[in-house]
């Protein structure tokens, strides 16, 4: 992906992660770069551009590449991510592994991490970044917590109220208190990765919502956000951190202009064609 650090008119560009997906479009049926449109307008509808980022090869060596060319990267919904990652027996009913999905992820966050990019997590997203931090997951909530309110079934998003924490990034973003969600899913946070804070729960105490304390923006939720078209407030914050990322490159794309600059000789007067 081409960058133009340099370009202080430019939109800030944000990733958005997916799967590699069979496909079918009139005689055609192929593997795809397959999100669902719900997720990406809710980025354009934010004031960002969105980029789709398909797992790829070499994950850590393109994940470098890709992330040159990004202001802000999502960790999308999907399936389950692979529970021998954290050290657990897989579950009857854990979804099959994905390994090319979560080492593309877990390499674009590291890489995202180390360059102070701007991170928000989508349900599989959370889940991701809570195991990437050393925490583990529940793989199946109805055994855990006795009840199938997060995934109702039949494509269908469950509503839950969710209590969240004041004092937090989240809060300032939606506002502190009951929040009311749209859910699917059968997993969820057990043990909590390191440095994580926890800023959402619903009533039976499972983990709705995490965060990063300190200055770089890295805000996780369990719920889906890009299925309320008339609340974009994460999608918004996501994009304001970027555009602030954004300029801060920017920023310092010119000030290392200016210091190489400062630094150069001048130019003789015989170089600029006016006798000596």
């Amino acid at each position: 992906m081409v960058s133009n650090v340099s370009d202080p008119d430019r939109t800030p560009v944000v990733g958005l992660t997916t799967y590699l997906e069979r496909a079918k479009q009139g005689v055609w049926d192929v593997r795809a770069s397959f999100l669902p449109q719900q997720y990406f307008d809710s980025v354009t509808a934010s004031g960002a551009s969105a980029v789709l980022l398909p797992p790829q090869p070499r994950p850590e060596q393109a994940a470098a590449a890709v992330l040159e060319g990004l202001d802000g990267l999502i960790l999308t919904g999907g399936l389950d991510v692979q529970p021998e990652l954290y050290g657990a027996e897989r579950h009857p009913l854990t979804d099959p592994a994905r390994a090319d999905r979560d080492a593309w992820e877990l390499a674009l966050l590291a890489g995202a991490r180390e360059r102070g990019i701007p991170v928000f997590g989508i349900c599989r997203g959370l889940q991701l970044l809570n195991v990437a931090l050393g925490g583990t997951l529940h793989q199946h909530l109805p055994e855990a917590l006795g009840t199938e309110r997060y995934r109702i079934g039949g494509g269908v998003f469950a509503e839950n109220v969710v209590e969240v924490d004041a004092g937090t990034r989240l809060a300032g973003l939606v506002g502190a208190g009951p929040l009311t969600v749209h859910s699917y899913h059968h997993q969820g946070v057990d043990r909590v990765g390191d440095g994580l804070v926890v800023t959402a729960r619903t009533d039976d105490g499972l983990v709705q919502a995490v965060e990063l304390p300190g200055d770089d923006y890295l805000v996780a939720v369990q719920w889906h956000p890009e299925e309320n078209a008339e609340d974009r407030r994460l999608f918004l914050g996501l994009v304001a951190a970027a555009a602030r990322y954004r300029a801060s490159r920017v920023e310092g794309a010119s000030s290392a202009g200016e210091a190489s600059g400062a630094g150069a000789p001048a130019p003789s007067s015989e170089h600029q064609g006016v006798p000596a």
